[in-house]
């Protein structure tokens, strides 16, 4: 649905939000996951008021800063999770400011990396950045509470996320010329082949799901009982009956030419054709 190429040391998760301008399938997602890359506090956000529910996988997340909404608030055996406190006055007061952000990248006029990108790089300046910034923080620390307090949250993250790591491994099984290497410093080409690489895992994954169906349709056939919960943990991302380098058929009724050149054949594969020599005087030659 949605790929991009992105330099090495860029933040993923400044490139994360663009899927929901460029993805163009009937498929609207509402919900993203990813690694500790995936997110920010800018991001989430922005996120939230794209209507977008993002759920990522912090690594070490009890390093992250969780905010109270004041300076009275306090909770019991919690407490001493909260480090800081909410700057509301300064989400209220860049409030339209945000929504008018977020209008222009609904009606197509911005990317979210364009703006993120933007915004980041004068942070120190922009106080709209420090609104985003600001608001994020307050529903990340939500969703961290959450995570915490809900089990079923953790097993739905952790599911989703262990899925995205099993479509990478499986991209980086196709991408197997060149060792995986993209040795092109042109943005147009890094971009082609990570099109064309997307490209290919679609047909492989779609060729998979395809023959598990038809699997499944011979045992249903046979009498199996075929129960969802099985079925839900097939994978898509199967690669042991894949060739990557195509199959070599070897004829063994051919007899292979002899690593001399001369040939060694019977007389009745000969015949005899007449030529003239320079002289004018006919010569036999013999071919085979």
């Amino acid at each position: 649905m949605f790929s991009r190429f992105i330099t090495c040391g860029t933040y993923e998760a400044i490139h994360i939000l663009d899927l929901f301008l460029e993805n163009k399938s009937d498929f609207t997602p509402d919900t993203i996951h990813a690694d500790t890359h995936g997110q920010s506090a800018a991001v989430f956000g922005l996120a939230r008021l794209l209507g977008v529910s993002l759920q990522p996988r912090i690594r070490d997340w009890k390093e992250v800063m969780l905010f109270r909404p004041d300076t009275e608030t306090h909770y019991s055996h919690i407490d001493s999770l909260f480090t800081s406190t909410t700057n509301w006055e300064l989400i209220e007061t860049h409030w339209q400011d945000l929504m008018q952000v977020v209008l222009s990248i609904q009606a197509g006029t911005i990317l979210p990396s364009t703006l993120l990108r933007k915004l980041s790089s004068y942070s120190r300046k922009n106080k709209l950045y420090f609104a985003f910034r600001e608001l994020g923080r307050v529903i990340r620390t939500i969703f961290l509470l959450e995570y915490i307090s809900d089990s079923q949250l953790r097993r739905t993250i952790s599911t989703n996320t262990n899925k995205i790591e099993a479509y990478n491994a499986f991209l980086a099984w196709l991408f197997f010329g060149d060792r995986g290497v993209i040795g092109s410093n042109s943005a147009d080409e890094q971009q082609k082949i990570t099109k064309h690489l997307t490209l290919a895992a679609s047909a492989v994954i779609l060729h998979n799901v395809i023959e598990l169906t038809r699997v499944l349709q011979e045992l249903a056939v046979e009498g199996h009982e075929i129960r969802r919960g099985d079925v839900e943990m097939f994978s898509p991302y199967i690669t042991r009956h894949i060739k990557r380098f195509g199959e070599y058929v070897l004829d063994i009724s051919r007899v292979p030419e002899p690593l001399d050149g001369k040939h060694d054949l019977p007389e009745s594969l000969l015949k005899q054709e007449p030529t003239k020599a320079k002289n004018g005087e006919d010569h036999i030659v013999e071919t085979a």
